[in-house]
Parts: C-alpha cells; structure tokens; sequence
C-alpha cells in the first residue's frame, strides 16, 4: 500500500533528486526516503514551563513512528507563555500567537508534503492552535497534551500560579508580608509542565479528549510522569494506523464532535477561553458552532469536576482518580456524550469508554446524579451592553447578581493603577475597554487585574466587564468577550463613570441602565481611537481578526471587495 500520499511529491522521480540528495544530508537512506513522512510538530520552547518537556517527547514519538514504519521529521513553532506575558503589553501577543501557530505548522506542512502528523503542545493558545491547524490541512493527525504541572505545596496547601497572582493583591493590602509572598512565588510552579488548575491549558486538553483527536486517557498525565512513555508508544502507533485506513481530522472533529468538547467544558467548569477557541476551530472545519449552541450545551450538562479555580482540585487529581476519560464516560452514561463519533483509535467514543468505571471514595468528580451545579460552569451574557454576546464563569460562584456604578478604564494598565492604588470600592463595576481582538489589539487576558481585587479581598464585592478577555484561572463575576467591541463602537465604548451596570448570570443577562435614546446620543458622539500599532504583526491581526464571538479568527473566506479593504 502506498502511503506517500503528500512526500512522493518530493521523493519520487528523476527530477526530484536535487530534494533526495537533501534528506540525504540530514542522515536518511533509500529505506527511510521510500517510507510516508510523519510531520512531528511541538511548540517546544524555553520561554514557559508548559512547553519544557516537549523536545523529549518528540524525540519519543519519533522512535516509536520509526518502528511503525514511518520516517519522523521534527519542527518546531512558537508559542507565547501567557503566565510571563501577562499584566503588560506582551499579553497582546497571546491570542495572535494561536493563529501563527496554525499558520506556520500549515506552512511546514505544505512545503515539505508530510504525509499525516503528530502535534504537542503544552501552553494555552499552543492547543487549541495546533488543532485548528490539524482542521485546516486535514491530513492524519494525534494531538497530545505535554502534560499539567504537579501543584506546587506551601503550609500544606496546593499551589497553583493563580495563587502567585492573587498574593500580589494580598501583599499590596499587607495580608501578607514579603517573606509571604517570596516563599508562594518559590513553590507555585515545582518544574515542567502546564498551568495546575482547570484554567486553558488543561480545558482544551480535555477537549482534545473529547473531540477525538486525542488518545483516551493522554490527556492528564503530568508532564514529568514516566508513565507518559506508553502514550508516546501509542501516538506513533495510532498515527500510523490512521495514514493507512485513511482517516483525517475532518471525520473526527464533526458538529457532534465539538458538541462533546463543549460538554466537558461545562462539566468542568472550564475556562472561558474555550468559548473562543471552539468556534475558531469548528471555523476551520467549516463548521458553524455558535455561542449560542454552545450556550444550549452548558446549560443543559451539569458541572461536577470540582477544580481550581472554582474549586478545590488540581488537574493532577483528576489524573489520580482515572483521567478525563472518567468525566466522559459519565456524559456518556447521562445521555450527554455523543457516544458514536470517531476517534483516533479508529474506534468510537463509546467503544474507547465502555469499561470504564466510575472510582469510589473520591470526590474530586462527583456523581453527574449529584452535580455541584445543575449547569455548566460557564454562562453566556447578552443585553445592551452586550449584544452579540458576552462570557462570564459561574463554576464555584456564589454571587451570580451584581448591580454597581461602572469605573471605566480605556486600558488594562489604567485599571490595575487603580486597583494597586485602592481606587476600587466594594460594589463597583471595573470596565476595561478597548482591548478586545481589534482594539487592544490581541484581546489581552485580566488575570493580573481580578487575582489582584481577589487579593485585596474585592474579588466578590466587585465585578468586572471587559472586552478583552480572562485567564482560565481568574474567578468571580468578571464577564469578558463583550462584543461587540469597543473599537468598533459597540456600547462598551459609550459607558461612562457611574452609569449603573447589571450582571445576572443565572438569566444570563448584562445591561447597562441607559435608554436606547441616550445610547444612540452617545454613539453619535463617539469617535474611534487612532490604533495603538501601525505596523508589524499587531496591525496587520487588527486588520484581519474578526468578533470575539465567532471566535476571533483572521482565516477569514474573503470576496474580493473585502479583501480589497483589508489590503487598504
């Protein structure tokens, strides 16, 4: 059977012996040049820790592609450290950072013909990037996580890098001294892998799992775990399998497929990211996946994982009591998990999940019978202040209604100046402006500025709304991805100091107390901004990136009138 489906472009004929006589260079011989080409793509870097191990395990993967009769071929891309990048302007390089993902393993893929691929990534936008990118070619393909952190341990508590994050509002309101906060800052990240709590990294890697184009069980091994080695096994060998029945990514990641990731999103109480990253992929599907249906799906699955940041547990003890496979075989058995879509084993969800058991006397996943909430732990937002849609987390929240005056910000470091400056009171509403996906540009992440009214003990007093957007580890009534934006005029741009806001998350509801007239008025008034970068690649995502609620994406399917204006 031939497989060279793509590399025979590149090894077969002649003509192509300019192209031989370069692999020949790199080490391969005539067995290895006449075997299909596997592309084994990472995000490995030093830039974050999520992304440490992923050289190793490529290297991994590569031996077990090479005794599955396939010739490896290694790349790397970038990938942004959203922990590091956040609270200044390198977080604008966050989300822009998962379309050059997509964009630059797409580039690698086609220009040097790899039959099918295996892609790792480790740091939030790394993920769902790699698999848009996998939607995109459609070629064979295994994603894998790289792994979760260990959860770090001080005065007998586990630590995650949200409590490094909050303990910068606690040390600014003297709870705690600077020995305190040194010794937090020393034992929050104990080595190599991704952020500890269901924040992004480990959302879409749940995700991943139940999309399907992730092996069962690969998903909540730490990075450093030894036994990660019987997955890297299993990657070549299912890769492999997948060139030679012909499946793609197309006939994995279906309409129902990504209803399942919303599901696991919801059931545990996922990051608010996702409700950006699931449109954006289903976009290179070619699939409409709104936030509305994505609504639907959280409100109908119950949420019952119980992790940080809402509540108590680390992504490492869903790993001890048996994995994402656990939460998905209880969807499965609730009549939420559609059972007969395929996955990378060449099996269904519901052939993967048949034995496995729900585990006693834990209660880090609660029976589905007896959830920690009826509902998902998301809530999609609309009103006039809000449009098009806004996202907020409820998962571990007690306060679901916040009526305040608004404090507004044009600009997330305003903001934390004014909260580092105890400008905020209790029952204010902080709006932060202009950093959504045009007008940051990038749509940064708030994490620095609600870890920060947590720690001065605002986190429950206040809520927040904004267009940018939040990490997977903030918490409270923060609602982000209004659109539409402000740069494009929507009413967060009309607010002013001391209009009154409405957040009700159990009617999904956010409004300003303005009439339609006097909004009218104001947008009448109102004048765009000049934009913050002329040129480089923050103009030209400003340029192309479309609304948060279609996910934020540049692969845009433009007329040639449209094109024509993005160019000019």
């Amino acid at each position: 059977m031939d497989l060279k489906h793509q590399s025979k472009t590149v090894t077969s004929g002649p003509e192509r012996a300019p192209h031989r006589a370069m692999l020949r260079a790199m080490g391969l011989g005539d067995k290895e040049i006449n075997q299909p080409f596997i592309g084994v793509a990472s995000t490995w870097n030093e830039a974050t820790p999520c992304n440490l191990t992923l050289h190793d395990q490529a290297e991994a993967i590569k031996k077990s592609i090479i005794s599955n009769g396939g010739t490896p071929r290694e790349f790397v891309t970038i990938s942004v450290s959203d922990g590091i990048a956040m609270g200044h302007e390198g977080m604008k390089a966050s989300l822009i950072s998962r379309e050059i993902i997509a964009d630059s393993v797409e580039l690698m893929m086609r220009a040097h013909c790899y039959d099918a691929w295996v892609g790792i990534a480790g740091c939030d936008k790394s993920l769902p990037g790699i698999m848009m990118a996998m939607l995109r070619l459609n070629l064979p393909a295994v994603f894998l996580y790289g792994g979760t952190i260990m959860p770090g341990k001080y005065n007998g508590r586990d630590l995650t890098i949200v409590d490094a994050y909050e303990a910068v509002g606690e040390h600014n309101v003297g709870k705690i001294s600077d020995k305190e906060l040194y010794e937090i800052e020393c034992n929050a990240c104990p080595g190599a892998g991704s952020c500890g709590g269901q924040f992004t990294a480990n959302t879409m890697a749940c995700v991943s799992e139940a999309i399907g184009i992730a092996l069962p069980h690969s998903s909540s091994y730490p990075a450093i775990d030894p036994a990660r080695a019987k997955v890297h096994k299993a990657c070549g060998e299912a890769v492999m399998n997948l060139l030679k029945n012909g499946i793609k990514p197309k006939d994995i990641m279906t309409k129902k497929a990504f209803e399942n990731a919303a599901g696991v999103v919801a059931a545990t109480g996922g990051s608010t990211n996702a409700v950006l990253h699931l449109p954006a992929m289903a976009h290179e599907a070619g699939i409409k996946f709104t936030i509305e249906e994505i609504e639907k799906i959280f409100h109908k699955t119950p949420y019952f994982a119980d992790l940080k940041p809402g509540g108590k547990y680390t992504a490492y003890d869903v790993h001890k009591v048996g994995g994402v496979s656990i939460i998905l075989k209880c969807l499965l058995d609730a009549g939420l998990l559609n059972g007969d879509c395929l996955t990378v084993t060449g099996k269904t969800q519901a052939e993967n999940l048949k034995d496995i058991k729900f585990p006693k006397n834990q209660d880090v996943i609660y029976p589905i019978d007896k959830p920690l909430s009826s509902t998902g732990g998301l809530k999609i937002l609309k009103g006039n202040l809000a449009p098009d849609g806004a996202v907020v987390k409820v998962a571990g929240l007690k306060k679901l209604l916040h009526r305040g005056p608004a404090r507004v910000f044009d600009s997330e470091q305003k903001s934390f100046e004014a909260i580092i400056e105890k400008k905020i009171k209790p029952g204010d509403v902080v709006v932060i402006r202009y950093e959504g996906p045009k007008g940051g540009p990038g749509m940064r992440e708030m994490l620095s500025i609600t870890a920060a009214l947590y720690g001065q003990g605002l986190g429950t007093e206040c809520a927040l709304v904004t267009d940018g957007r939040f990490s997977g580890g903030t918490r409270g009534l923060m609602a982000g991805h209004v659109a539409p934006e402000a740069y494009v005029g929507g009413p967060i741009a009309l607010i002013k100091d001391r209009d009154i806001i409405e957040i009700d998350a159990e009617k999904g509801i956010i409004s300003v107390e303005l009439s339609e007239s006097e909004l009218k008025q104001r947008k009448n008034k109102w004048q765009p901004p000049k934009p913050n970068y002329t040129s480089g690649v923050l103009a030209k995502y400003a340029k192309l990136v479309g609304s948060a609620k279609d996910g934020a994406v540049t692969n845009h399917k433009f007329e040639t009138k449209e094109l024509l204006e993005v160019i000019n």
